[in-house]
């Protein structure tokens, strides 16, 4: 009997198992692939965006800080760099491969027990309450009992099998388009500078052309003419992509698949093919269209498919999209975003965007990481409580390391209390997350804080 299980090794996972265990919980954290980190190392979502709201007020500190610090320390990562693309004010590159190694070195700090190769295959509960989880690896079946419980499975695995209520998609229930993303090395990244200097008109607006000279090239969106020549069957506008940890490296974010639910393995299996195939199609384009990637290689692809959305479970908040643009205040604040709203079209090309009044940050309240009809689960990473719109920025890797730290403290605090989820005491929740190095913008004096 552990005090809190934790499933899902992803970055909300990750910081949920050390939260817990470093507040005293007798800790497990599971996860199905051989290796931590989620979609920053098995798809390939970095670098992580964004630390900082539009203005440069950094929001987000506490474990996801400390992770950047640390990989910093080891050389796998330069902290956070101006976005050159200009949609948000820093990104943060790193190297999955030594984020994984640290991911699992702070764990057995911490002193979680972590099982990895593992996949929940049920989940047994009675009268609102989650009795076992049980699971499945290569020792066979075996039942994981704990106090309080984290669904930290990106797509609420554990939410949905327990009962909870849950909604998925836009209003025709379509989910935002999966990309399979892969890394280039031998890029030359002087040619993709002076490219840009000399045709400013071929990149997003806001891009930081004027400022190449004394800054580095972090990310890349346009080549406009370019991509619309090709004429490749990718519902894009142009391209997108970041370069980093490494000076001769690009990380590519074109492909897209658009259509499929990822919570169902036949669609998710085409998903995957189509992706793969989108890769190979266009690292052809890159090296023989793109200036800077002529003498390039394909260097990695991801583990699986990039996944922004699909299940959000119904918590006792649902938060919305007006929410986020208005950049609400909450009594309840455990986490805070400094992201604007990023959906990409899920029925085929185009994003829509909407940035935070004033260029700051919108409050994540607890209550919409307690989901409704399960008394000992908390939400962690982009199945938290949320509308197609608001969890179109909730979802980003930054936001879901800090509500992943509040979810492990908030189960660690009922563990040790014997309180449901519901009734954890927000004020020594957020205190708690304070002294750990959270930022919850307490300090700030606003009138619309209710």
């Amino acid at each position: 009997m552990y005090d809190v299980a934790v499933l899902g090794g992803g970055p909300a996972g990750i910081a949920a198992a050390i939260a817990a265990a470093r507040a005293g919980a007798r800790t497990a954290l599971v996860e199905r692939y051989g290796f931590l980190g989620g979609m920053s190392t098995a798809a390939l979502v970095y670098p992580w965006m964004t630390f900082h709201t539009e203005t440069g007020r950094q929001v987000i500190r506490g474990l996801a800080q400390e992770i950047v610090d640390r990989l910093i320390e080891r050389g796998a990562s330069p902290g956070h760099l101006r976005d050159t693309i200009g949609f948000v004010h820093t990104l943060t590159p790193f190297e999955p491969e030594s984020y994984k190694v640290l991911a699992h070195e702070m764990l057995k700090e911490a002193g979680v027990h972590l099982l990895l190769h593992t996949w929940v295959d049920d989940v047994l509960a009675r009268a609102g309450r989650i009795e076992t989880v049980m699971l499945r690896n290569k020792s066979g079946s075996m039942a994981l009992r704990a106090k309080m419980f984290v669904d930290a499975t990106g797509d609420g695995d554990i939410a949905h099998l327990a009962g909870a209520p849950w909604e998925q998609g836009n209003r025709d229930g379509r989910v935002q388009p999966m990309t399979m993303k892969f890394r280039m090395r031998g890029v030359d990244v002087g040619a993709i500078k002076d490219y840009m200097k000399r045709h400013p008109e071929e990149f997003y607006e806001r891009s930081l052309i004027s400022e190449l000279d004394r800054i580095p090239l972090t990310g890349v969106m346009g080549f406009y003419s370019i991509w619309k020549r090709a004429g490749l069957p990718i519902a894009r506008e142009g391209l997108l992509f970041f370069i980093g940890p490494r000076e001769d490296e690009a990380l590519i974010n074109v492909s897209r698949v658009s259509g499929l639910d990822p919570t169902r393995a036949e669609q998710l299996t085409e998903a995957e093919l189509e992706g793969r195939r989108q890769v190979l199609m266009l690292e052809r384009f890159f090296r023989e269209h793109v200036p800077g990637f002529g003498r390039a290689h394909l260097a990695q692809v991801g583990t699986q498919i990039g996944v922004r959305e699909t299940r959000r479970i119904r918590g006792l908040y649902t938060l919305k999209g007006e929410d986020v643009l208005a950049g609400r205040r909450f009594d309840d604040c455990i986490a805070r975003s400094g992201y604007p709203i990023d959906i990409h079209h899920p029925t085929g090309g185009g994003v829509t965007t909407g940035m935070i009044q004033g260029g700051g940050a919108y409050d994540i309240p607890y209550r919409s990481i307690v989901p409704l009809g399960v008394d000992n689960l908390l939400l962690a990473g982009r199945c938290l409580s949320a509308t197609h719109e608001a969890q179109a920025t909730a979802r980003l890797t930054p936001s879901c390391m800090a509500v992943g730290q509040a979810a492990g403290t908030a189960a660690a605090i009922a563990a040790a209390k014997g309180l449901q989820a519901a009734e954890v005491p927000i004020r020594e929740l957020q205190q708690r997350l304070l002294s750990d190095g959270a930022e919850l913008g307490l300090d700030e004096k606003e009138d619309d804080r209710r």
